[in-house]
């Protein structure tokens, strides 16, 4: 029993796939953070970052939190600022899902949508959060580069990994919105087990793929898939820590998401799908001490607004 619910974040369940890698020479297993009571994994660095910042004095009863989310964040933290009694401020791109925002306004978030712009517009959601922020006197909780992203998913997250696995892990396959999760579990895995591998599953159209290959960022592309990839490196993206990156393509992801449903009653959204898509490829390669494992970062309730959610149930 907790005492809110912010203490049912994390200890999420990790399953093997039972259809979609039989036969393959390394098993995949899958971290359910999509079943965190805000729904996503990032849950898990709404209440780190909050946490972070009272302990250090950043902000105080009645504060007003702004941070620029593709949606999922935004959730984590209106979670978070009912229970401690924040007001909340979303910037989000315009390609996010409506889904989406009707969820935060509906939350008690104030969503602030912007157009789909490049890092270095004054426009871009990021750079547009960080002048509110200044000009209001709000605190940002700047996910893409706030050390407690990674750190909670190399405490928490990645521990868990190492203790539900109970053995070597072969592989760690996970895209990168922020960075914080493949950083975070990244650093968990190696120092328990040197050998795994840890590989970016990256949107075909983002340039991070580009830059886990050879130090500079491939070309910049449109894609579909909400919240990971960019066409710049996020603060918390730590490149060390990866070994490889897989580009994976809208409508490979997309096709995956319908599959996790019907062949193993997972209900995630597209970079979910992504993920499983890279994970399967690892996989199949094989010579791994162990299985592949990924994550599925959200559910599928955020995008039924979207074509290509509406899309899977056509015959």
């Amino acid at each position: 029993m907790g005492s809110s619910i912010l203490d049912a974040i994390g200890n999420t369940p990790l399953v093997r796939l039972q259809h979609l890698a039989a036969g393959l020479p390394a098993e995949v297993w899958v971290k359910c953070e999509h079943l965190n009571p805000g729904g996503s994994v990032k849950d898990r660095i709404a209440l780190a970052i909050v946490d972070d910042a009272e302990q250090r004095g950043l902000i105080g009863p009645g504060a007003t939190l702004i941070e620029a989310t593709a949606g999922n964040t935004g959730v984590g933290l209106a979670l978070v600022a009912a229970v401690r009694g924040y007001q909340l401020v979303c910037v989000m791109p315009e390609k996010m899902s409506e889904d989406k925002r009707a969820a935060l306004r509906a939350m008690g978030a104030r969503v602030i949508v912007t157009p789909n712009k490049p890092p270095a517009d004054p426009d871009n959601f990021q750079n547009v959060a960080r002048r509110m922020a200044e000009e209001h006197g709000w605190f940002l909780t700047d996910q893409f580069d706030n050390p407690a992203n990674p750190g909670v998913h190399q405490v928490g997250t990645g521990r868990e990994v190492l203790e539900q696995v109970d053995g070597p892990v072969g592989a760690f396959v996970s895209g990168a919105g922020t960075g914080g999760t493949i950083t975070g579990v990244g650093r968990a895995l190696k120092r328990a087990w040197p050998d795994v591998r840890v590989v970016l599953a990256d949107p075909v159209g983002s340039g991070l793929a580009g830059w886990v290959a050879t130090g500079e960022l491939g070309p910049d592309g449109a894609y579909e898939v909400e919240g990971i990839g960019s066409s710049k490196v996020p603060g918390n993206l730590d490149r060390s820590v990866i070994d490889a990156a897989e580009s994976v393509s809208d409508a490979e992801a997309f096709a995956m998401v319908g599959r996790l449903a019907r062949e193993e009653g997972l209900y995630v959204g597209g970079s979910a799908g992504a993920n499983v898509v890279a994970a399967l490829r690892v996989a199949a390669r094989g010579g791994l001490d162990g299985p592949v494992v990924t994550v599925m970062c959200d559910g599928w309730d955020r995008y039924a607004s979207k074509p290509w959610m509406q899309a899977l149930g056509r015959p």
